[in-house]
C-alpha cells in the first residue's frame, strides 16, 4: 500500500526527528518533576528554562513573558477569560474569522456581563476597516484578531489594528498559532504597536502535541484558569509536561533557522498547486489577500467538499475541509460565511496546507487525482439522475 501524501499541516505536523531526539531522554531516564528540589527535579527545571528561552527567542520576546500551556486553545482561553476576569465587564471584540477557541470563550463571557461583538471581514477575509473603526467607537476593553487564518491562510495587519486600538485603551491579543514557523514573528515590535498577548502552539511547526504558550506583556493582569501549585508565575498551575516543552523549544529553534528557506519552498509549491487548481476551474478563497505560503482553500463548483476529501483520501491524499478542531460541525465554515461565500459553495471547500516534506511530484499527482475524481463524480451523478416520462393520472 502506497504511503499517504499528507496535505494537512495546518491541522498538525509530523514531529521533526531532531525534535523527537531532544524529547526522548525526558520520556525515560530524565523523569523528574520540575518543581522538585533534588537533582532530577533541578535537571527538569533547567530543561524547561532552556526551552522557554528558545520559544522566546523565536518570537522576539523576553523569557519572563512566556507562559507554557497545553496548547493554543488553552492559551487563547487563558487570555480571553483570564484578562476578562481581571476587568470590569465591557465590550469584547473578536474578528468573525477567529478560531473557535477565541470565539467560544468570548460567547461564554456574555453570561458574565460582557458584550462580545464580531468584527466583520471583507470578501478576502481581512478585517473590514470601517467596521473596525465603528467597533472601536464602543471602546472595547479586550480585542482578539488572529495573525494568520487556519482555514484560508489570510494574514491580518495586526500591528496596524492594534495601533489603531490604543486610543481606546483596548488590551489586544493575537492568535499566532498558524503564523509561527511560516513567517517572521516579533513580539517586541508587535508589543510596541499595542499587542499585549500572543498565542503559540508546538505541533504546528514540527513539535509535539500538548505544548503551547501565551506570550504576555507583564504589565497586563490576568487571572489563572488553573489554580494550584503556582507554576508558570501562578498563571498556569500543574506539573509541567517537560518532554513536550523541550520539544516545543527544539521546534522553535529549528523553525527559526529554517524560516527563509521554508518560505521559498512552500511558496513555490503553493504557486504550482494554485496554477493547477485554476486550470481545473477551482475558486480560491482569500486568493487576493496576503496569505501564508503553505495554505490554499478552494472549491470546485458543484462538488461537495467532504465527498471530494473522502474520495481523495482513498486515492492516497490527506486533506481537510476546514479547521480540524471543528471537523464534527456539519455547518459550512464560519470563516467562509463571514467572507460572504454562499453556503452552497462553502460546502465545497477543501483546505490544503503544505509542509516542507511535500514535493512538486506530489502536487502534480494530486492535481491528476483531483481531475480524475471530479470526472468520476460527474459520471456517477449523471448516472444517478434518470429522467422519467411517466405521468400520474
Amino acid at each position: 500500500m502506497a504511503a499517504t501524501v499528507y496535505f494537512d499541516h495546518n491541522a498538525t505536523t509530523p514531529v521533526d526527528p531532531v525534535v523527537l531526539e531532544a524529547m526522548l531522554p525526558w520520556l525515560s531516564g530524565r523523569f523528574g518533576n520540575a518543581s522538585s528540589r533534588h537533582e532530577l527535579g533541578r535537571a527538569a527545571r533547567q530543561a524547561v528554562d532552556e526551552a522557554r528561552y528558545k520559544v522566546a527567542a523565536a518570537v522576539g520576546a523576553h523569557v519572563t513573558e512566556v507562559v507554557f500551556t497545553s496548547g493554543g486553545s488553552e492559551a487563547n482561553n487563558l487570555f480571553i477569560k483570564g484578562a476578562a476576569a481581571a476587568l470590569k465587564p465591557g465590550v469584547l471584540a473578536v474578528s468573525a474569522v477567529e478560531h473557535p477557541s477565541v470565539i467560544k470563550p468570548a460567547e461564554q463571557l456574555a453570561r458574565r456581563g460582557w458584550q462580545p461583538i464580531r468584527l466583520a471581514v471583507d470578501g478576502e477575509g481581512r478585517v473590514d476597516e470601517a467596521a473596525y473603526r465603528q467597533a472601536l467607537s464602543l471602546k472595547p476593553k479586550l480585542a482578539s484578531v488572529m495573525l494568520a487564518n487556519n482555514e484560508t491562510g489570510v494574514l491580518q495587519d495586526v500591528a496596524a489594528l492594534a495601533d489603531t486600538a490604543r486610543d481606546s485603551g483596548t488590551v489586544f491579543h493575537t492568535d499566532g498559532v498558524q503564523a509561527l514557523g511560516k513567517m517572521p514573528l516579533d513580539f517586541r515590535a508587535l508589543n510596541a504597536c499595542g499587542v499585549h498577548a500572543l498565542t503559540l502552539s508546538a505541533h504546528k511547526l514540527g513539535g509535539p502535541k500538548g505544548a503551547g504558550a501565551l506570550v504576555l506583556d507583564k504589565g497586563i493582569g490576568i487571572e489563572a484558569l488553573v489554580a494550584g501549585g503556582g507554576q508558570e508565575r501562578g498563571l498556569r498551575s500543574g506539573t509541567e509536561n517537560v518532554a513536550a516543552i523541550v520539544g516545543f523549544g527544539a521546534a522553535c529553534e529549528l523553525a527559526t533557522r529554517r524560516l527563509a528557506d521554508r518560505a521559498v519552498l512552500l511558496g513555490a509549491l503553493r504557486q504550482r498547486l494554485e496554477d493547477g487548481l485554476r486550470a481545473q476551474g477551482a475558486i480560491l478563497f482569500g486568493g487576493g489577500a496576503r496569505r501564508l505560503p503553505n495554505t490554499v482553500s478552494f472549491a470546485i463548483s458543484g462538488f461537495d467538499g467532504e465527498t471530494l476529501i473522502a474520495h481523495l483520501d482513498r486515492a492516497g491524499f490527506a486533506l481537510a475541509s476546514g479547521a480540524a478542531c471543528s471537523s464534527a460541525n456539519p455547518h459550512p465554515s464560519h470563516v467562509l460565511a463571514a467572507m460572504g461565500v454562499p453556503d452552497g459553495l462553502a460546502r465545497g471547500a477543501v483546505r490544503m496546507s503544505l509542509g516542507t516534506g511535500n514535493t512538486q511530484e506530489e502536487i502534480d499527482a494530486f492535481l491528476v487525482a483531483l481531475r480524475d475524481t471530479a470526472a468520476k463524480l460527474q459520471r456517477l451523478t449523471a448516472f444517478a439522475v434518470v429522467p422519467t416520462t411517466l405521468e400520474t393520472e
